[in-house]
C-alpha cells in the first residue's frame, strides 16, 4: 500500500450550510479556460470555445468564463469556488463532449472534495460531552438485571385513559353514589 494519501489535504465532510432549503446557490465562482491556438491537443477545448461556450455563459449567468489562450501547452480547466478551493483538471486531448462533462462536474461539486482525504466520516462542530447514543442510554439501572420477555416491561409507561375508560368509570361512580343513596334511605326507614 502506498503512502501518497498522506500528502493530499484532509478534513472533514462538508457541504454548504442550508443550501437549498431557500433556493439553490452554484458553488461555482468562475471557471477559467486555457488553451493553445495551435496545439493538436487543444482541439476539443477550441471547439468547445466555437461552438458550446455561449450556451453555457448564456445557462449559467452566476459563473464567470474566462477564456486564457496560451502558447504551446497543455489544455486546462481550472473551477473557482465559493469556499476559496481551486480545481484544476488537465483536458489533454479531451473531446468537447468529454470537457462540457468535466465543466458539469465542476459545476455540480462544492470544492476540491473529491481530494479531500477524510479524517473521520462524520464531524460535528458541537461535540456532545455525554459520548455516544446507546440503547441502554436512558434506561434505569432496574433494567439491567431483568429476564427478557418481560411483560411489565413491555408495557407502555404512562398511557393517557381513553374516552371509553373515562365513561366507564364515570359510570361506576354514578353506580356507587346511587347504591350509597339507597343505602342511605334503608337505614333512614329503619331508624324510623
Amino acid at each position: 500500500m502506498s503512502n501518497s494519501h498522506l500528502f493530499m489535504k484532509s478534513g472533514f465532510p462538508r457541504a454548504p450550510l442550508q443550501n437549498g432549503l431557500g433556493r439553490y446557490v452554484c458553488q461555482l465562482q468562475r471557471i477559467t479556460l486555457k488553451f493553445c491556438k495551435n496545439n493538436g491537443s487543444s482541439r476539443g477545448m477550441r471547439d468547445f470555445i466555437e461552438n458550446h461556450l455561449v450556451d453555457f455563459a448564456k445557462e449559467n449567468p452566476g459563473i464567470v468564463v474566462y477564456v486564457k489562450p496560451r502558447r504551446h501547452r497543455t489544455p486546462v480547466l481550472v473551477g473557482e469556488y465559493l469556499n476559496g478551493d481551486r480545481e484544476w483538471l488537465n483536458c489533454r486531448n479531451n473531446t468537447q463532449e468529454e470537457i462540457s462533462k468535466w465543466i458539469d462536474l465542476l459545476k455540480t461539486q462544492n470544492g476540491s472534495s473529491s481530494s479531500l482525504r477524510l479524517r473521520k466520516m462524520w464531524h460535528t462542530d458541537v461535540p456532545s460531552i455525554q459520548g455516544p447514543w446507546t440503547p441502554f442510554l436512558l434506561r434505569s439501572p432496574e433494567t439491567q438485571g431483568q429476564v427478557y420477555p418481560n411483560t411489565e416491561a413491555s408495557k407502555p409507561l404512562e398511557t393517557p385513559q381513553s374516552a371509553t375508560e373515562k365513561l366507564i368509570e364515570l359510570f361506576r361512580q354514578q353506580q356507587l353514589e346511587a347504591g350509597e343513596e339507597a343505602h342511605d334511605l334503608l337505614s333512614k326507614k329503619r331508624a324510623e
